[in-house]
């Protein structure tokens, strides 16, 4: 009688089928493809912190970096299907991790001598580049295994939904849990070469294994060969390749650098920017002109004896905070910093006094402001970066109704920013703050033309000129405030910023 049973396109490999053309065993399967879908996340999220200290982080970096590790998948994915169609897969899987390897441990030398070699004039330029060297080849390559291993294990057509599902899934489970343990744990605990090095390290290994029980072609052999070598010279130029941090924080590759001019001066650097300078001998000694100048609006923000609360948001080496104690023994600082790195070296390089007087606090400033009590604090210094821009999230119309609502009545709010060009992001900033405050006050320094640092002053109440004149003129300040009519021809066509739309990087990279 003839069968019923709907016919089968079996694809299973006699007993005696050479190596090439066996499956690999299932626990192997699932362990490759989700070990190759995770290395690509951690390459992903990994070089954003290694290009950062060249070309800062900004929507356009991050925007570079997904897309062109995007591109790599779909490219990688597409290649390795084809390519399982035209050949026995499996010689392939191990070299390609272990090329994948290999290239990855390239990334850190590769990246860190180019940037060396480059003009840092060229910064935004070379944003494309350093993403491109630490994401698509290494990402291309590691992409294409798990269709190899798709291809390799189907056994039924019966049973191809079944495996295309299963290991789709292991892969996306690889890189969900990559990217949870890389961006929560990794990056908090080790360096950013040393997460790659192991990374390769570990895809070279499990490739040499998969190599070694599926040769038997030459070629295969010749690659492999050449991926180690290619590894070995990685490894090795990646501790010759200079390092731009002295320590990387969770947020920041940062340094602190000697001042040539002042034996007890350093300034610390993250990322791109010289964020603060401190004399560890001589607190009130304030370098930057954008600091004396918060000192000088502190005159008539905070007059000496009234016992003023300040909320600093953004902390850096804490400066402003360490004049405050320095010389208003009855004010009291609340500094907010995200990074917990950043406030370890404020402590432990840059001997941050210890007072009660000086509170701070490791926190994001719109959560941290959130949670302030209404009518607390007499002033609001806002001087927090990523990068060279303020985070977009404390720069809108909602941040601000925030301060307003826990400053006291007749309390003010200080910013600090940085534009240059067209300054598309200031005058934004400046009818944001207006929209909120009754009285803006910009603050810049006359002589800069294309721009560079600004100050914002901002109170319900009417600000005293000859106080605040007085006070930047005793902090010899560079900085003088704007007339009306050029805040008004700045600002003519400026829109609010909100929560829903807040373009900071964009307005940035207009100018």
């Amino acid at each position: 009688m003839a069968s019923t049973d709907p016919p089968t396109a079996s694809t299973t490999p006699p007993a005696d089928a050479p190596p090439a053309s066996r499956p690999l065993h299932p626990t192997v399967a699932t362990a490759v493809t989700f070990g190759s879908s995770a290395a690509v996340l951690v390459l992903e999220i990994t070089s954003l912190r290694l290009i950062a200290p060249y070309v800062g982080i900004t929507m356009e970096t991050n925007t570079a970096v997904i897309g062109l590790a995007l591109a790599a998948i779909a490219l990688g994915a597409w290649l390795g299907g084809v390519t399982a169609d035209e050949r026995p897969p499996r010689p392939l899987i191990g070299p390609l991790l272990v090329l994948g390897g290999a290239l990855t441990m390239a990334i850190t030398p590769a990246v860190r001598w180019f940037a060396a070699s480059s003009d840092p004039a060229s910064a935004a330029g070379m944003a494309l580049v350093l993403a491109a060297i630490c994401v698509f080849a290494p990402a291309a390559v590691l992409s294409a295994v798990p269709p190899m291993v798709v291809k390799l294990q189907l056994a039924s057509l019966h049973e191809t939904g079944a495996t295309v599902g299963r290991l789709s899934a292991v892969g996306t489970i690889g890189a969900i849990v990559a990217t949870f343990i890389t961006g929560f744990v990794l990056v908090a605990l080790v360096p950013t070469s040393i997460i790659l090095l192991v990374t390769g390290l570990l895809l070279v290994l499990g490739g040499v294994v998969l190599a070694w029980t599926g040769r038997g072609e030459d070629e295969v052999s010749a690659g492999t060969g050449a991926s180690l070598v290619l590894a070995l010279v990685a490894g090795t130029t990646g501790v010759l390749a200079p390092d731009p941090c002295d320590v990387e924080t969770r947020y920041h590759c940062a340094s602190v650098v000697a001042d040539d001019d002042r034996p007890a001066g350093r300034t610390l650097v993250l990322d791109t920017l010289h964020h603060s300078h401190v004399d560890l001998d001589d607190p009130t000694y304030l370098e930057f002109g954008y600091v004396r100048t918060f000192a000088g609006l502190m005159a008539a923000a905070a007059p000496t004896g009234s016992g003023s609360d300040v909320l600093h948001v953004g902390g850096g080496a804490m400066t402003l905070p360490r004049y405050l104690l320095a010389t208003r023994p009855e004010s009291r600082s609340t500094v907010v910093e995200i990074d917990p790195g950043v406030i370890d070296i404020a402590r432990d390089e840059l001997d941050l006094p210890r007072s009660p007087r000086l509170q701070v606090e490791q926190a994001d400033g719109r959560v941290a402001l959130a949670r302030t009590g209404t009518d607390s604090q007499d002033v609001y210094v806002g001087d927090a970066f990523g990068g060279v821009a303020v985070p977009w999230h404390l720069t809108t119309r909602e941040t601000y109704a925030q301060v307003d609502r826990v400053l006291r009545p007749g309390g003010a709010a200080m910013l600090n920013l940085i534009d240059h060009g067209e300054r598309e992001f200031l005058a934004a900033e400046v009818v944001t703050m207006q929209a909120v405050f009754a009285e803006v006050a910009v603050y810049h320094e006359a002589e800069d033309t294309d721009g560079g640092n600004f100050v914002l002053l901002a109170s319900q109440e009417p600000l005293d000129d000859t106080a605040i004149d007085a006070g930047l003129a005793e902090q010899d300040s560079p900085m003088q405030r704007m007339s009306a009519a050029e805040v008004a021809d700045l600002t003519r066509s400026a829109e609010v910023l909100t929560d829903d739309h807040a373009p900071v990087d964009q307005l940035l990279s207009q100018t």
